[in-house]
């Protein structure tokens, strides 16, 4: 199993040293508050509406780990408060391929945090699963979410129509990749 303690270092980012760290037991109030923001309730494989939930989800993402079959980090803060998530899922050994997702608790957006956190997985998913291609999507209709992809060094590749279905509505998907091959991005290497 790929250990992020190998790896991992502090930076700074916007005056606030960050680094990806996995999931504790004791994260549960952070994701419960970020899962308690009104556009996240789409966002978890079970509702993540109490403490109890919040412990569940990070639960999951520690078997997903030890089964090879995804992995999830905090991005933690100096004092090692979470503030976010980025994930690899989906990983592909035959094609070294995997999809990210990620997100920010409510008091850490727009700091800079979720496009750090991305730039770092790539980064750790390329030096330590050997993946060459990392893939993402956001709705079109998420400009932030974009511009993470983007300063975390994800290229637009196109666009999927009508991909995604929330409450009646079909939203397009831009989609975004990252190679092993492609130029660093700055301070994504620990």
């Amino acid at each position: 199993m790929a250990e992020v303690s190998s790896w991992a270092r502090t930076v700074g980012v916007n005056g606030v040293g960050l680094a990806l760290r996995p999931w504790r037991a004791g994260d549960a109030a952070a994701v419960l508050a970020a899962f308690s923001a009104p556009e996240m309730t789409r966002q978890a494989d079970q509702p993540v509406d109490s403490l109890a939930a919040a412990t569940g989800w990070i639960g999951r993402r520690s078997r997903d780990r030890d089964a090879g079959t995804a992995y999830a980090f905090a991005v933690a803060d100096e004092s090692d408060t979470a503030l976010g998530n980025v994930a690899v899922g989906a990983v592909n050994r035959v094609h070294s391929t995997g999809w990210v997702s990620y997100w920010t608790t409510p008091a850490a957006r727009g700091k800079g945090v979720a496009a750090y956190g991305c730039a770092a997985l790539a980064r750790w998913c390329f030096d330590e699963l050997g993946l060459y291609r990392l893939e993402l999507g956001h709705r079109t209709n998420n400009p932030a979410s974009c511009g993470v992809a983007l300063a975390a060094g994800f290229a637009v590749e196109g666009l999927q129509r009508q991909k995604l279905a929330y409450d009646g509505v079909r939203y397009d998907v831009e989609l975004h990749a990252r190679l092993a091959s492609d130029d660093e991005v700055p301070g994504s290497r620990l």
